[in-house]
């Protein structure tokens, strides 16, 4: 579908698309620029872009996809193993009928390069990664349920799988109403305030067992403040995700979308888009050693369609949640405002 809505002409509608789109962002700066000038030279060939397009959205063996693109068997392979090494397909190794077959599948639709830019020196960005089944607190309501990238938590539909301590490595978390709390570690330093907060994690809406059209208005609050209401368009499954593990059906959920939710002086966004007059300032992060991160569908919502929340071995994108937090000096504040 968004293969077809990317080559209209409508140009007004990328934006939207690129949303929704598997995206590869790369950057120029060191150490990043190795990996950067890889996948430029994978892609500066006409037979991998034309491997990448034939993989657009299927998977295929080597020898299906050698026969396609009438291209010799060993020179697919090799060029098979310039786009594994850059990062820009998954190939798996399976059993077939006769001995065994080398599936591939391609990881990204679009690919941004970041030109080389100075970076500020009066800021610092301080990561963190926080497992999908790491969450403190939670209240849910059926359907619900957790996986890992091998099997099922507890049972389907009951809360008390919530509170398994096998939930730690959950790859898949699903709820049809209600949150889950996660709580990341923050270390207040006077010389060095937050400039903004970033949060990104792969969602989408829950329906049993899935629906393309299934709106689901999906909040987030940090530190008791609401950031933002999402309404996703639907529950995506019938196409497997590319990070799905064999065993889940493609009757099931399978991937979500690729959100961002920031915070800064300005106020709340939602991939770009302002969400919330909420602001860094209104979030008082001194006053705990840890953000807290409410993410869920309240059961009043005009949507209540419920959530999927995916792992870095679930759905399309290879991460769990990530909280990023921008410092910047306080030198830097006093002389901005002196200036000012």
């Amino acid at each position: 579908r968004l293969g077809r809505r990317m080559k209209q002409e409508n140009f007004s509608d990328v934006q939207e698309a690129v949303g929704a789109l598997r995206l590869l962002r790369l950057r120029t700066e060191y150490p990043a620029r190795e990996h950067t000038v890889a996948v430029l030279k994978a892609l500066g060939s006409l037979p991998r872009m034309a491997i990448l397009n034939f993989l657009e959205r299927k998977v295929a063996n080597v020898s299906e996809i050698a026969q396609a693109l009438d291209m010799p068997l060993s020179t697919t392979n090799l060029h098979i193993t310039a786009l594994e090494e850059a990062g820009l397909i998954h190939s798996e190794t399976v059993t077939a009928s006769r001995g065994i077959q080398k599936l591939c599948a391609r990881l990204y639709d679009a690919v941004v390069v970041f030109l080389p830019q100075s970076p500020p020196t009066s800021m610092k960005v301080s990561t963190i990664e926080m497992p999908v089944g790491a969450f403190y607190d939670c209240e849910v309501q059926p359907t619900c349920g957790l996986a890992t990238a091998e099997n099922l938590i507890g049972r389907l539909d009951d809360a008390a799988s919530f509170f398994e301590p096998e939930r730690i490595h959950a790859q898949l978390v699903w709820l049809t109403s209600g949150f889950l709390e996660y709580r990341f570690p923050y270390r207040h330093d006077p010389e060095n305030p937050v400039h903004s907060l970033t949060l990104s994690a792969e969602i989408c809406s829950e329906a049993a067992p899935y629906a393309l059209e299934w709106p689901s208005d999906i909040f987030v609050e940090i530190n008791g403040k609401l950031i933002g209401v999402w309404t996703s368009p639907g529950d995506f499954g019938g196409e497997r995700g590319t990070l799905t593990p064999a065993w889940w059906g493609e009757w099931n959920s399978q991937y979500g979308l690729l959100k961002t939710w920031r915070v800064d002086a300005s106020g709340s966004f939602i991939d770009g888009v302002k969400s919330s007059q909420v602001c860094i300032h209104d979030l008082e992060l001194e006053r705990r050693p840890y953000i807290a991160i409410r993410i869920g569908v309240k059961p009043d919502a005009i949507n209540v369609g419920g959530m999927n929340l995916f792992g870095k071995r679930f759905g399309n994108y290879a991460q769990d949640l990530i909280l990023k937090i921008i410092y910047t000096s306080k030198a830097s504040v006093e002389s901005d405002a002196a200036s000012a």
